[in-house]
């Protein structure tokens, strides 16, 4: 699962939000394309006009260089949408990643810890199901001159692009996704509403695979993708036996738990690790110890021989 929220270096996101509406209606004006509505958690048919209202009349004291609202992508992995494809039809998947959309706004809210900001109902969002994704620039088929920008990706795209206004339902809450201050800055946490971008997207995670009855496996979870990219050489030792141990315990869903607390760095040992999960870390260390080459004993009878002058021993 792909969540992204983009900030507002890259997003023309001080002004109007009219161009950003206009440019995700860029499906409906497809030939022969069946027209999407926007939808939040009230309503699933929405027209653009509305949306750009809504958004635009509700940034009362925003200044000029403040954003005004804020882009998320959802976009579930082949895996999954193949997961809801298997019993559901097209239809059918829209509707049920329009919902998954909801929850994952019920988060987003939630995750500000604002004593009034408890779910979507507080915030004004809307968002759009698309069906094709196309290359940018920054994709390495392109780069590699395989595929041309523009050109629309191959398989099943099916995503959610959500516009979420920066202020609450009551047009008077500030509330920045951009705000890394997790409580260490106490007054800016008061007036910006702290956000803990990783626990966000991870939280999108579990929601999926508990809502749809999906088994993720551990190289498919973003706290591996995380550890193998940016983690410690520690970190990413604890990740290689949890990876390693994975098809040998029969709840995966300990396994993934324990690669959360790697990626916020819990645990200094892979001792400590499995400590913490009530069990020992003797059965993964096993399997490490089946799955090690040998190493090539030296030979015995070989003689050293004699150290020329001004060189070093030979074998």
């Amino acid at each position: 699962m792909f969540i992204n929220i983009t900030d507002s270096k890259t997003a023309d996101n001080k002004g109007s939000a009219g161009g950003l509406v206009n440019y995700l209606e860029k499906e409906n004006r497809l030939d022969n394309a069946e027209h999407e509505y926007w939808f939040n958690q009230t309503d699933n048919r929405f027209a653009a006009y509305e949306v750009r209202q809504k958004i635009d009349s509700n940034a009362a004291k925003l200044g000029r260089n403040d954003a005004k609202f804020f882009l998320i992508n959802i976009s579930p992995s082949q895996k999954e949408l193949n997961h809801l494809f298997a019993e559901n039809n097209r239809e059918q998947v829209k509707e049920l990643l329009k919902g998954y959309a909801v929850l994952v706004m019920d988060e987003y809210a939630h995750n500000f810890n604002r004593p009034n900001i408890k779910d979507s109902n507080d915030l004004i969002w809307f968002a759009k199901l698309e069906n094709h994704r196309y290359y940018s620039y920054d994709n390495k088929e392109v780069k590699q001159g395989l595929k041309k920008r523009g050109e629309r990706k191959p398989g099943e795209q099916m995503h959610i692009q959500i516009i979420v206004s920066r202020k609450d339902a009551s047009n008077t809450v500030k509330l920045s996704p951009m705000n890394n201050s997790r409580g260490r800055n106490v007054e800016h946490s008061k007036k910006m509403g702290e956000f803990d971008r990783v626990a966000f997207k991870q939280s999108g995670e579990h929601i999926f695979d508990q809502h749809f009855k999906f088994d993720r496996d551990l190289h498919d979870t973003m706290a591996y993708a995380n550890v193998i990219k940016n983690g410690s050489l520690e970190q990413r030792r604890q990740m290689d036996i949890l990876s390693k141990g994975e098809q040998f315990t029969p709840n995966k869903a300990h396994v993934k738990e324990l690669a959360e607390g790697v990626t916020q760095q819990k645990f200094t040992t892979p001792q400590k690790m499995m400590a913490s999960a009530g069990t020992t870390i003797g059965k993964f260390l096993d399997v490490l110890l089946e799955q090690a080459p040998i190493a090539a004993a030296p030979h015995p009878d070989r003689p050293k021989k004699k150290k020329k002058k001004g060189q070093g021993y030979s074998y």
